[in-house]
């Protein structure tokens, strides 16, 4: 953001704009001229690739004017969010062990997550490749909205050595390493 300030974004959006009001009356007027001639819309139609819609508001300049007026009184005037929103990271639930040793969850061999857990296509999780148990730990510790979802799926000792390659949100991760200091550690030695 070094040179260009936001006012000249802006502008630039503002004569992109203007460009494009210009072009579309000035085919909207042709499209007429063609229907006046003779053209029906569905020639239009077939000719331009233009959908039976847009020909009907080239056709109808107040259609277009009735459909732009009703987009805009459904769509924000200022597009920034409302002074008191927070967003969803930042207040998505998240579950945290109490302790490290109560997290026995399977270490080997394939498993298979419940919906309310992976609900994606392929919720098998083959725990003997390190990629895909990774994957498994970043989902359960994502999703999970018990202690016991936890206590069934991780394993104490195997999230401490992943800690540090688990691709987490800021808050999921602040939380467990507030509660288990021995969590940031590892991933401050990984640094």
């Amino acid at each position: 953001m070094g040179r260009y300030t936001e006012d000249a974004l802006r502008d630039v959006i503002a004569r992109y704009e203007a460009s494009k009001d210009e072009a579309l009356a000035r085919r909207d007027s042709q499209l007429r001229a063609f229907h006046a001639d003779g053209w029906r819309p569905v020639d239009l139609q077939r000719v331009t690739g233009y959908s039976r819609e847009t020909i009907r508001q080239a056709l109808h300049p107040e259609a277009r004017r009735a459909a732009n007026h009703s987009r805009r009184k459904t769509s924000a005037a200022d597009p920034r969010p409302p002074e008191d929103y927070v967003p969803y990271g930042a207040r998505k639930p998240y579950v945290v062990a109490d302790t490290l040793d109560d997290l026995r969850g399977p270490t080997e061999g394939t498993v298979t997550l419940p919906r309310h857990l992976d609900w994606s296509g392929d919720p098998a999780y083959d725990l003997d490749r390190p990629a895909r148990l990774a994957a498994m730990y970043k989902t359960v510790l994502n999703e999970a909205s018990t202690v016991q979802d936890l206590r069934t799926w991780i394993d104490g000792k195997v999230l401490v050595r992943l800690w540090p390659q688990l691709w987490l949100p800021p808050r999921l991760r602040q939380l467990w390493e507030r509660r288990f200091p021995e969590l940031a550690a590892t991933g401050a030695a990984a640094a």
